[in-house]
């Protein structure tokens, strides 16, 4: 089911259950290639498909996902949010062999978050910088509300720059590995990292 979230004359968000996944999974590895490589339609994307579906799956019941579509439709924008369980692998663990609670602290009042499939887009005609604001400012906003937590993700080195440069402070755990082709590091932000961000761009989701 997809509950609208915010609407304007070129897009609207929605929330998003297991039913977007595979659609979310095609656009996530799709867009990924079309950023970084210059000739994905001779490609075959469909294990990697295959893989973020099942992963997608194993966590869409804790998940909040978010989605942009065009006024036409067509999905234009995505990522997603779930608070970990502490139990369950996460990407970070698969990809970088790094156990969160290891290295960032097991202490049983501690949050865990992890952000992902975050992907936009850019040729749609619609500003992505404003689109990336709002969907972040979303996918943050259960970590801006939860106490002594923090945001994981494994993001594109590049737009680790971006995010930098917007205001969330984020550390880096590892050295960038090859993944979805593009070069992928592992971070973290603390909820004090994040919430000037947030305050700043909050405002963003709930104009229509």
């Amino acid at each position: 089911m997809e509950k609208i979230i915010l609407s304007n004359k070129n897009y609207c968000i929605y929330k998003v259950g297991e039913e977007c996944l595979m659609e979310l999974s095609e656009f996530v590895v799709s867009e990924n290639y079309k950023h970084h490589t210059s000739c994905c339609e001779d490609i075959d994307m469909t294990q990697e498909i295959r893989h973020v579906y099942h992963e997608e799956l194993r966590y869409s019941k804790r998940s909040h996902i978010f989605i942009v579509r065009d006024l036409q439709g067509k999905l234009i924008g995505s990522i997603r949010v779930f608070k970990w369980n502490k139990k369950d692998s996460l990407p970070i663990e698969e990809l970088f062999n790094i156990n969160p609670l290891e290295r960032l602290g097991d202490e049983k009042s501690r949050s865990y978050w992890h952000v992902g499939r975050f992907a936009i887009d850019s040729h749609a005609g619609i500003s992505t910088l404003n689109i990336f604001k709002i969907l972040m400012t979303l996918a943050i906003e259960p970590i801006i509300k939860d106490t002594n937590s923090y945001m994981i993700a494994e993001t594109d080195s590049k737009l680790v720059r971006v995010v930098n440069a917007l205001g969330i402070q984020t550390i880096a755990l590892d050295k960038p590995i090859q993944y979805l082709a593009s070069d992928t590091v592992p971070l973290y932000s603390s909820k004090s990292g994040l919430i000037d961000f947030y305050n700043r761009h909050k405002s963003l989701k709930e104009a229509s």
